[in-house]
């Protein structure tokens, strides 16, 4: 194993040019850093520096080590700095459904990291279905999650406004039968209040597209390629929202919930306050815009 002090020495001779020099740089003798130097020379077979008289310069062994020696010393550099931080905010994961990233949460969220240096953020970004499951075996510490209306577990809950939505250029047939829908995969819950919605009103369909991100849905139902449901915030200038009018059933009610593990830390219960507390300005937001249409 190299040692770092006699790294360090030889790195400082090549430098200064000189061992006088170098032994004022690193704090040690001049007769000190050339016994440094020899053992370093010992310790590969090699000469690493020219001797002419005062003048010091490295051999071409010792060109070849300089560029080692100083990517070591770096590293051992950064290394100590790394681990002499403090950690005390520790990690903090949080689980959010991909309208909140895409939307919603980004500048928030960078605020509340910028703000706490020693805090670690692990954001992912799922299906609600597998963020209540990762809440439920510790693998997140917060998670804003969609659901049915009414169930347990939640530290706040918002409703949830959803719309049929087609094409606004290629928009599908509203008579086609069987209807294409564009929709996230099984255990979703868009999904499957689009489908008990259809079945309930006695209407055929199929899935004509799967995809597990939103823009991947987006993208299919701005092409024409199937209806689906979105919420307020996901529906783009490309789609059309469908009425009941146009023959298409109503959506049961649904919620975002704010979950949190149990025994959280200080950092944890934080950012919930912050996330409910951006999500409430939310909604309304939302209700007030909602009330004067």
């Amino acid at each position: 194993m190299l040692d770092l002090d006699l790294l360090r020495s030889f790195v400082s001779v090549v430098d200064a040019g000189g061992f006088t020099r170098a032994g004022e740089r690193v704090h040690r003798t001049q007769s000190t850093v050339s016994q440094q130097i020899r053992r370093l020379e010992e310790s590969f077979g090699l000469p690493l520096l020219h001797r002419d008289g005062r003048k010091v310069t490295p051999t071409e062994e010792g060109e070849r080590l300089l560029s080692y020696a100083r990517r070591i010393l770096s590293l051992a550099a950064e290394a100590s700095d790394v681990m002499s931080r403090p950690v005390s905010d520790g990690v903090v994961r949080l689980g959010i459904p991909e309208d909140f990233a895409a939307y919603r949460l980004t500048e928030l969220l960078s605020k509340f990291v910028r703000s706490r240096p020693g805090l670690r953020l692990d954001v992912r970004c799922d299906l609600s279905l597998r963020l209540s499951a990762a809440i439920d075996q510790g693998e997140l510490d917060i998670a804003l999650v969609k659901r049915e209306v009414g169930e347990a577990g939640a530290m706040v809950v918002w409703p949830e406004e959803l719309y049929w939505v087609t094409s606004r250029r290629h928009p599908v047939e509203i008579d086609r039968d069987p209807l294409p829908l564009a929709v996230f995969p099984l255990g979703c819950i868009y999904r499957n209040g689009a489908i008990h919605a259809l079945e309930a009103a006695g209407r055929a369909w199929h899935v004509a597209y799967t995809s597990p991100s939103l823009a991947g849905i987006q993208a299919a139902v701005s092409a024409g390629l199937g209806v689906s449901i979105l919420s307020e915030v996901a529906i783009l200038p490309a789609h059309r929202v469908l009425e009941a009018q146009d023959g298409f059933p109503p959506l049961a009610r649904t919620e975002v919930a704010l979950v949190v593990a149990s025994s959280p830390s200080a950092c944890v219960r934080s950012l919930a306050a912050l996330l409910a507390e951006f999500c409430t300005a939310a909604d309304r937001r939302r209700r007030a815009l909602a009330g004067a249409l």
